[in-house]
């Protein structure tokens, strides 16, 4: 595969770094990670399905995704979406909502730049709430998700849509 996706969590910190670039202009990078009839194509481990509940994709917005699995169940993630500034950034909070307490937001910058060749390098700095929130995050299979996700980015990017 020509493109790996890099997640960088240094011990003792609070953040990591989701690295990632793809054989895609940045615009239509961006319009993936914005556009429910997009999002619903490639966001999520290759097993699951997605649900959008809400998605208000603007400054001041918010969202719910749900994932399901093939037993059905289904696993929430929602959050504020803090800034959309086309096509270069996004900055928006993540909660999972299966943990046993509420309050374990991280803080995530997503930003996009264009590279030469129409292609894109995406990063992502999420900002955790301590170190064991991230590390739980780590330890949780995100990577697995996180490496699905872009691949199926990458077949979606591919077709040009």
């Amino acid at each position: 595969m020509k493109n790996q996706t890099k997640i960088t969590a240094e011990p003792g910190k609070q953040e990591l770094f989701i690295t990632r670039e793809f054989e895609a202009p940045r615009e239509l990078g961006f319009r993936a990670f914005c556009a429910p009839e997009l999002l619903l194509q490639w966001l999520g481990p290759r097993d699951m399905t997605m649900e959008i509940d809400r998605l208000d994709n603007r400054t001041g917005g918010s969202y719910r995704f749900l994932h399901c699995n093939a037993g059905g169940n289904k696993f929430g993630f929602n959050g504020v979406i803090h800034e959309v500034a086309e096509p270069e950034r996004l900055i928006r909070t993540f909660e999972f909502e299966g943990l046993p307490e509420k309050g374990h937001v991280s803080l995530e910058t997503a930003t996009f730049e264009a590279l030469p060749g129409e292609r894109t390098k995406l990063v992502i700095h999420s900002v955790f709430r301590s170190v064991a929130d991230r590390d739980g995050m780590v330890m949780s299979g995100m990577e697995r998700g996180v490496v699905d996700s872009h691949q199926r980015l990458d077949e979606l990017l591919a077709k040009g849509f």
